[in-house]
């Protein structure tokens, strides 16, 4: 399938039609942008509950679109999670998974393989621009960067913002309080522009704002053909930095600064495409990569009245504030119904009229009939995987736990003979166990959890490989 990808696309250059959509007679397909927020919590953005933090673009975002209140992503931490967005497959189903290295890090050999096809592959096939902006992590060696994986551009830094620490800490104490007293110096992490590096350490305290000058940069470029802009922000990923513009401005102290100034730039972009005249052709997800990182207390962001957070399998880790627009086009309204980042390739193919890869699995749904308001969600399953085991599983308003465990702590698993049960329509924060109520319940459950383990084939793990010359982390 990928080969075939190939071909088209050097069938399309050769052909002239780089831009087939300059001429009005041809119908243009929607552009697209996915702006991805780095651990930010159901409770911290206004349209989602948060009492102190002030997001009127976000807000004003919610009320034309979309809020999406049972939203999730495939994994709760960095780099599975971002590998599922873009190929539309659970992290066990590509390799981009690991029981002991959760993500990739500098010393890391392994990357996305290119057997797999991402979203700006697929959309390539029809005559997209494609950018990848911000956070990478999806590996770091020549031939897992961006630009391997289907994107024209890249401008960003490849891993976290926390990695290639220059510190060093005996304590977990001595730890933390580098990282709530951050200073650009103690991380040397490189800002890239494709695959160069072009500063570092990246100065993170104009990182957010960077990204945004490239975003609409970006589109102003393709105005005039169908783009699909990934722009994954650093922030709130701890460390926090923020531009000078934004100390002190929240009452919610650092985090909030943070998290006001991503929605200032989310209202950047949004305005470009107003002045453009592209917004009502521009379908715009807004979401996060996981939960909040609980580590940091008062940094750490909120997952509001969600119990857990990045790392774990509770609602907290996986269920992201997403918010979906595309004025006169989208039905605005809140969405209670399923959905998930990995039914973004499939939605996005159907919108742009591209086929879907047909000769692999996809873990996905269309949703846009969801979008126009004219059918539910048709996702009725959510699949919660930590590295090679599933831990949980909801169906419907129904999540059976299988495994718990702390999200980071060095507590063992406890694994449940009788699986934990609890029904997220009634009790979202997960409090009350009603399994003894609903053995039927459990016994369906049990059923599609053992039918979707069977189906999943064994795979190389990525994230366990590392470069041999280095003593890793």
């Amino acid at each position: 399938m990928k080969r075939i990808l190939r071909a088209t696309l050097m069938l399309i250059c050769l052909t002239g039609l780089v831009n087939p959509y300059a001429a009005q007679s041809v119908k243009r397909p929607p552009n697209i942008v996915v702006i991805l927020c780095d651990d930010l919590g159901y409770g911290d953005i206004g349209s989602f509950g948060n009492p102190t933090i002030r997001t009127p673009h976000l807000d004003r975002m919610a009320a034309e679109g979309q809020r999406w209140t049972s939203f999730y992503v495939a994994d709760s931490v960095c780099t599975p999670s971002r590998s599922a967005l873009l190929t539309g497959r659970l992290p066990i189903r590509t390799g981009m998974f690991s029981d002991t290295r959760r993500v990739l890090f500098p010393d890391s050999a392994g990357g996305l393989p290119q057997s797999e096809i991402t979203i700006a592959e697929l959309l390539k096939t029809r005559g997209y621009a494609t950018a990848a902006i911000g956070k990478w992590h999806l590996g770091f060696q020549p031939e897992y960067l961006p630009m391997k994986q289907g994107f024209d551009s890249y401008f960003g830094i490849p891993y976290s913002n926390d990695m290639d620490a220059t510190f060093r800490f005996s304590t977990r104490d001595e730890y933390v309080n580098f990282m709530k007293n951050p200073k650009i110096a103690y991380w040397n992490v490189p800002l890239m522009r494709n695959e160069k590096t072009v500063e570092r350490p990246a100065d993170q305290t104009t990182i957010t704002k960077r990204y945004t000058d490239e975003a609409i940069k970006f589109i102003s470029a393709n105005k005039n053909r169908p783009f699909f802009l990934y722009l994954a922000h650093s922030m709130p990923h701890m460390p926090l930095f923020r531009s000078k513009e934004f100390e002190g401005r929240s009452s919610r102290g650092l985090y909030g600064d943070v998290i006001e100034e991503l929605d200032t730039n989310v209202g950047r972009v949004l305005e470009t495409l107003r002045q453009l005249k592209l917004d009502r052709n521009t379908l715009v997800i807004f979401t996060s990569d996981n939960g909040p990182w609980a580590l940091f207390d008062e940094q750490g962001g909120s997952a509001g009245l969600l119990r857990g957070a990045k790392g774990g399998t509770y609602e907290g880790g996986m269920r992201e504030p997403t918010i979906i627009w595309q004025p006169g086009t989208i039905k605005p309204g809140v969405v209670t119904g399923i959905g998930s980042t990995l039914d973004l390739m499939p939605t996005f193919s159907k919108l742009a009229g591209v086929e879907a890869p047909k000769d692999r699995v996809l873990d996905g749904y269309d949703l846009s009939g969801v979008l126009h308001g004219k059918s539910s969600s048709p996702r009725k399953t959510m699949f919660y995987w930590r590295g090679s085991k599933l831990y949980a599983v909801r169906h419907g308003a129904f999540k059976a736990h299988f495994i718990t465990k702390s999200e980071y702590g060095s507590d063992p698993e406890v694994v449940h003979n009788t699986p934990v049960l609890y029904n997220l329509d009634v009790d979202p924060s997960e409090k009350f166990d009603v399994a003894p109520q609903h053995p039927e319940v459990i016994a369906e459950i049990r059923r599609i959890a053992e039918a979707h383990k069977k189906a999943i084939p064994p795979i190389e793990n990525q994230l366990d490989k590392r470069v041999p010359s280095t003593s890793g982390k």
